[in-house]
């Protein structure tokens, strides 16, 4: 366990509702991953990251998928590629990055509370 935090401090991180409508491979990277894009609706709107995820995700797979992601986190460039979102995940029994989704009831771009 890490060090205990404020709610004032877990509501300072802005985790939304995104769909990937984009994913294609990401042959720069240092390690196997994909570059995707995430729509996170009308307020947000399209942003774009990197994820290491290869093993358990093929850009098929990924595209549709709906996921959740850290949106207010400064961008980070990531070889030729401006990482503007963190895609959460957790990893599975292999050490491989499983990505936290949800159901198609919540709308794209809601805030987790």
């Amino acid at each position: 366990m890490t060090d205990t935090i404020t709610f004032d401090d877990f509501l300072n991180v802005d985790i939304r509702s995104g769909k990937i409508i984009k994913a294609e491979p990401f042959p720069e990277a240092r390690k196997p991953a994909y570059k995707l894009q995430i729509d996170f609706g009308p307020q947000i709107g399209i942003k774009k990251s990197s994820a290491q995820i290869t093993e358990n995700y093929t850009c098929d797979d990924l595209v549709g998928k709906n996921i959740m992601a850290v949106v207010n986190f400064p961008p980070r460039q990531i070889g030729p590629v401006m990482s503007e979102v963190l895609v959460l995940g957790f990893y599975d029994n292999n050490e491989n990055v499983e990505l936290v989704t949800y159901s198609n009831n919540i709308k794209q771009g809601q805030k987790l509370m």
